[in-house]
C-alpha cells in the first residue's frame, strides 16, 4: 500500500509440509486474539483429513479455523476464487480488530491472499484443447513444453500436476508471455508478518517419512476409497493430492500398497523441497527453526518477532 498510514497487519505461518505450521497457527491465534485461515490448497476439500494432516477437530478447537472443508472432491481448486474468500476473511477479521493468521504450504494461495496478484482471464477453447491433450498424452509431455517455453514455471510446478500445467500453458498461450511473467513482485495488499518454519532436510525427511506411515496406520486407504465413492478419482485437482493419488493407483491395481506408502514418502519429499524453495525467494519471510530441539522455543520466538513487527 502507499499510504502513509501503516496497513493492517496480517500473519502468515510458512514453509514446507511437516515442518510444524498447523500447531505455531494456533498458538499464535490463542495468544493475539486471532483465527486461523486455511492456506493449503487441499485442505479446502471435505473428507480430506488424514493425507492432508488436517487438524482434528478437538485440536482446532481452541481457535476458529476458516476455509477448510469447504469444497467437494469433485470441485477444480481455483487460486483466484481462493484469493476471494480469504481476503473476505482478512477483511472481516481486521474490520473486528482481530488478527488474521494465514498457515499454509501453498505458497500460490498464501501470495494470492496478502500480495497485488490479479489472475488472467481462462479462453474455454484454449483450455478444452489443452486437457484433450493431457487426457491424450498425460501431464509428462505438457510439462516437457511448458518447462521449454517458461523454465521458472517448469521447475516450479510438479510434472504431475496436470491442472497446473494445463492452467499455466493456457496462460502463455492468451497473454503471449512466459506464465511467471504474469505473476507480479512482492506488491503488498496487506501488511504481513511472514513467518518460515524452517527444519534442515535430514531432520524433514525423517518427519515426512514418520508422518506418511502414521497416515496409513490413521486408515488413508479407507479414507480415499470413501472419497473415491464420492467422486475422488473425477476431480481435476483432489485426485492428484499427495497420498491420495498414490493410494487411488493402488486401488485401481495399478501398483500395491507397499509401493503406493513408498512413493508417497518419495513424492512428499520432493514436494517439501519445491514449497522451501519457493517461501525462500521471498526476502519478507522470516525464518525460525522448527527443528526438534527447538520446538519449545519456536512458539515464543514468533510472538516475539509479531510484537516487534507490530511495534516498530
Amino acid at each position: 500500500m502507499t499510504s502513509s498510514a501503516p496497513a493492517p497487519r496480517v500473519i502468515t505461518v510458512v514453509g514446507p509440509t511437516a515442518a510444524g505450521k498447523s500447531d505455531l497457527g494456533v498458538y499464535l491465534a490463542q495468544q493475539l486474539g486471532g483465527e486461523v485461515i486455511n492456506a493449503d490448497s487441499m485442505q479446502l476439500y471435505r473428507g480430506m483429513d488424514i493425507g492432508t494432516a488436517k487438524l482434528t477437530l478437538a485440536e482446532r478447537a481452541a481457535v476458529p479455523h476458516r476455509l477448510l472443508d469447504i469444497w467437494d472432491v469433485t470441485e477444480t481448486a481455483s487460486v483466484a476464487e481462493y484469493q476471494r474468500l480469504a481476503r473476505a476473511e482478512i477483511d472481516r477479521l481486521l474490520a473486528d480488530g482481530r488478527t488474521p493468521i494465514l498457515v499454509g504450504g501453498s505458497g500460490l494461495y498464501v501470495k494470492g491472499a496478502i500480495d497485488a496478484l490479479e489472475f488472467p482471464g481462462t479462453d474455454p477453447e484454449v483450455r478444452a484443447a489443452l486437457e484433450a491433450e493431457l487426457d491424450r498424452h498425460g501431464s509428462g509431455a505438457l510439462h516437457a513444453r511448458l518447462a521449454a517455453a517458461d523454465p521458472e514455471a517448469g521447475r516450479a510446478i510438479l510434472p504431475s500436476n496436470g491442472r497446473r500445467i494445463v492452467r499455466a500453458l493456457e496462460v502463455i498461450e492468451i497473454t503471449g508471455k512466459p506464465f511467471t511473467a504474469n505473476l507480479p513482485g512482492d506488491d503488498a495488499v496487506y501488511d504481513a508478518v511472514q513467518i518460515g518454519v524452517d527444519v534442515e532436510r535430514p531432520e524433514l525427511d525423517e518427519r515426512i517419512a514418520l508422518r506418511v506411515d502414521r497416515m496409513w496406520e490413521a486408515g488413508l486407504v479407507d479414507e480415499v476409497r470413501a472419497l473415491e465413492a464420492q467422486g475422488l478419482r473425477e476431480g481435476r485437482t483432489a485426485s492428484r493430492a499427495l497420498g491420495y493419488q498414490q493410494v487411488l493407483s493402488a486401488l485401481a491395481g495399478e501398483c500395491t500398497e507397499d509401493q503406493a506408502r513408498a512413493d508417497t514418502v518419495r513424492a512428499t519429499k520432493r514436494f517439501a523441497r519445491r514449497q522451501d524453495s519457493w517461501f525462500r525467494r521471498d526476502p519478507r519471510v522470516r525464518w525460525l527453526s522448527g527443528a526438534v530441539e527447538h520446538r519449545g522455543e519456536l512458539p515464543g520466538q514468533a510472538l516475539a518477532l509479531v510484537e516487534r513487527a507490530v511495534t516498530a
